[in-house]
């Protein structure tokens, strides 16, 4: 049996993969207005820092659940 922590891990990933390569996409391809802050690129940081807490979460439910 699965820890849910294992799950809201693999949620937080794939949600920061998706936030992550939309960033990307900004960085490669700059809208033709952009919007207030967007030279920050929120976005790219918002997708790593969700990526890795995932990954971080999804291990560490993985390792919870076999003891």
């Amino acid at each position: 049996m699965k820890s849910i922590w294992f799950f809201v891990g693999l949620l937080l990933t794939t949600m920061g993969c998706i936030v992550a390569a939309s960033g990307i996409y900004s960085l490669i391809n700059p809208p033709a207005q952009p919007k207030i802050f967007s030279h920050l690129h929120p976005d790219l940081w918002w997708g790593l820092f969700m990526l890795l807490f995932g990954l971080l979460f999804a291990l560490r439910g993985r390792t919870d659940a076999s003891r």
